[in-house]
């Protein structure tokens, strides 16, 4: 009985894992200037590695703004940070997209050091 009970528990966890909370995007301002958030706390992100073309930052913007709409989840790889920044990767929890790669495969932007 017991083997059973726990064999359905696992099953249900397997099946109906519990929510996770996730961060998410609160407001993109530029490229350099991304606020994120989740439960208990906000931060300002910088994406690493990249230089936006000057005359590009709008369409970068754009971009950015509509394949990482407010309020999606997000998850963060950082690179770097201080007490004031932070430097991060930033991928969608859905789809795995990340906000430098779209950047550079849409030749809006030059990665500055030299690795993927």
């Amino acid at each position: 009985m017991k083997k059973i009970l726990f064999s359905l528990v696992l099953i249900i966890l397997f099946f109906f894992p519990l929510n996770v909370f996730s961060a998410e995007i609160l407001q993109i301002n530029t490229t350099q200037n991304i606020i994120i958030g989740d439960q208990n706390r906000k931060l300002i992100v910088s994406l690493p590695c990249i230089k936006v073309k000057s005359l590009q930052e709008k369409t970068a913007l754009e971009m950015l703004k509509k394949d990482f709409p407010k309020g999606t989840k997000i998850k963060i790889k950082p690179f770097a940070s201080d007490d004031t920044f932070l430097s991060a990767q930033i991928f969608r929890v859905d789809n795995k997209n990340e906000m430098t790669q779209i950047l550079l495969a849409n030749d809006l932007a030059e990665n500055t050091c030299n690795r993927n």
